[in-house]
């Protein structure tokens, strides 16, 4: 694993830091402590202190998200991500710290938290060249995309509601793209000076799709109730809307549904049935907020 990235990591048993260790063609992560996590050969590592809750999205659910994605459709809310993070980089000390080292070189962090395919992750670090870069995740099927995301990117598989392995404030750019939020630990990662960036619908996201599919709705005080959520450990200090039209083949409508939420609330049949009578090309509304925080 790069090293740099290594640096900012730490057991999520007891909290020391992590250096990777060899056994044959087995690769690992141990702290001092002797705590052991397996890097798979997928090139990602296992960092959950016990098991997930659940497992993240399915192999079909990631397989439609990387294929919707590598069509560029959603290439809008990538180059947003990007102007945002380079904004927020631009704007840090000229040493981010990392302990336990606070003389580290300024390679920035940027750890996307839900990362899922890291898509969006690639794209900050394509306009970051000296940055580096971790996708967090529990989806071990998304993780086997995101650990190949980058070159300068890599990959672990940990629950966003736990403790995060990473060092106190070792995180230049935290980014959030329609993924749960813990606002107490990434207040906790995030250098001082860094920016929190979060990605959530707005309310007429795919509302093309949501009328005529039956999709889960956005409800109309998301954007509220994101903050709210963040109030006591952040400070907004930006927000935008970016929208994109879309024409999409009805197998394209069909991978962006399959990629959501609604992949979950959505009889599959009936599901089926609804996009065969969509017309050609499929019209859809992209919509999303791009909100920036500061650690309080």
């Amino acid at each position: 694993m790069d090293p740099r990235i290594l640096d900012r990591l730490r057991c999520p048993v007891c909290g020391e830091p992590l250096a990777e260790a060899t056994a044959g063609t087995a690769r690992a992560l141990r702290c001092p402590r002797r705590h052991s996590f397996d890097i798979a050969r997928q090139g990602y590592v296992n960092l959950l202190a016990g098991r997930a809750p659940h497992s993240g999205d399915t192999v079909e659910m990631v397989a439609a998200r990387a294929d919707f994605l590598a069509a560029g459709h959603y290439d809008v809310i990538s180059a947003a991500l990007a102007a945002a993070a380079t904004d927020a980089v631009g704007r840090l000390p000229a040493t981010v710290r990392a302990e336990p080292t606070p003389d580290f070189e300024a390679y920035p962090l940027v750890v996307d938290a839900g990362a899922g395919t890291g898509r969006y992750l690639g794209a900050v670090l394509a306009a970051l060249p000296d940055a580096v870069g971790l996708a967090l995740d529990v989806s071990k099927p998304a993780l086997r995309r995101a650990a190949r995301a980058h070159p300068r990117a890599a990959a672990a598989l940990a629950d966003t509601w736990q403790r995060l392995p990473l060092a106190d404030a070792s995180t230049a750019v935290l980014l959030n793209v329609f993924a749960p939020r813990n606002g107490a630990e990434f207040h906790r990662v995030l250098d001082p000076a860094g920016t929190l960036l979060v990605v959530t619908p707005d309310t007429d996201h795919l509302a093309e799709l949501v009328a005529a599919l039956d999709l889960l709705r956005v409800a109309p005080d998301k954007a509220d109730r994101v903050t709210d959520s963040l109030g006591g450990h952040f400070t907004p200090v930006s927000s935008a809307v970016h929208r994109a039209e879309l024409a999409l083949t009805r197998p394209e409508a069909a991978s962006l549904v399959g990629m959501g939420p609604s992949a979950w609330h959505t009889d599959p049949a009936a599901l089926a049935a609804r996009l065969a009578a969509l017309p050609e090309p499929v019209r859809v509304t992209v919509a999303v907020r791009v909100d920036g925080y500061r650690p309080r």
